[in-house]
């Protein structure tokens, strides 16, 4: 088993602490059959490959990819890149992954950024050969907004209320859960390379299966192409359904 890196410097006031769905994700994407997915879509004679984690909040799962670079994609020369709509949770991503990279010299990959955005919003088209998504995927009946002075970047203390909202857009999600990963779904058709592949978690409050359907019926796969949909991760049971689960999406 692959060592999870320390997060013992993240405030967690400010940034999602990891969790049960943090390390599925861990477990998934280190698994022998993610291990054989990505040596088969990205071999070692392919170009360097982009990885993409939409949200990193603490971090923890993108210095997991980055400094375990060469046992997950059997290749070292990976690039990493962050995008949070919270400040904090860039500045966390970073230092969580020069503390990673540092302890695992021989098998990191290279971390690029982690930039505050707006999903994919501030990237040039199917660049992204790798996306990992953790969304905030609890069904809320409205989804939060950065509080202003925090959007503007302005100086001053954290407040109480401002803690809250910042924690809230880490979980929120709206409608069913999915205003926020719809948003993505519909878009990775600009946003993934011809060799992409996306992991996106969903609980079943988001009704996973009828997820995977919608996208396999998506028209923007590209001349003779359709998406593939599958689940490659699991974790608790609710009701007979899976309560969290990692959906593989790609192209075929």
């Amino acid at each position: 088993m692959l060592p999870t890196p320390s997060t013992s410097h993240v405030p967690y006031t400010l940034v999602y602490e990891p969790a049960e769905d943090s390390f599925l994700l861990l477990d998934t994407l280190s698994s022998p059959t993610s291990l054989t997915f990505h040596t088969s879509h990205f071999p070692p004679s392919s170009p360097t490959p982009l990885v993409l984690e939409i949200g990193p909040g603490s971090g923890v799962v993108l210095a997991f990819l980055t400094a375990h670079a060469n046992h997950i994609f059997s290749r070292p020369d990976i690039l990493t890149l962050g995008i949070d709509i919270n400040s904090f949770a860039c500045a966390s991503t970073t230092k969580t992954i020069s503390l990673a990279s540092q302890d695992h010299p021989t098998t990191s990959g290279e971390f690029l950024s982690a930039v505050q955005g707006d999903l994919t919003s501030c990237l040039r088209g199917r660049q992204v050969d790798v996306l990992v998504f953790n969304p905030p995927y609890v069904p809320t009946e409205d989804l939060p907004a950065l509080p202003e002075r925090l959007r503007e970047k302005k100086e001053g203390k954290v407040t109480f209320e401002e803690e809250s909202k910042l924690l809230e857009l880490s979980y929120a999600g709206g409608k069913d859960g999915m205003e926020t990963t719809d948003r993505v779904i519909d878009n990775l058709g600009d946003v993934l390379s011809e060799r992409g592949v996306a992991y996106l978690l969903l609980c079943a409050g988001n009704k996973p299966e009828a997820v995977k359907q919608r996208i396999r019926e998506m028209d923007n796969a590209g001349e003779g192409r359709r998406w593939k949909a599958e689940t490659v991760g699991t974790s608790g049971r609710q009701a007979g359904w899976e309560k969290l689960q990692i959906v593989r999406i790609w192209r075929e």
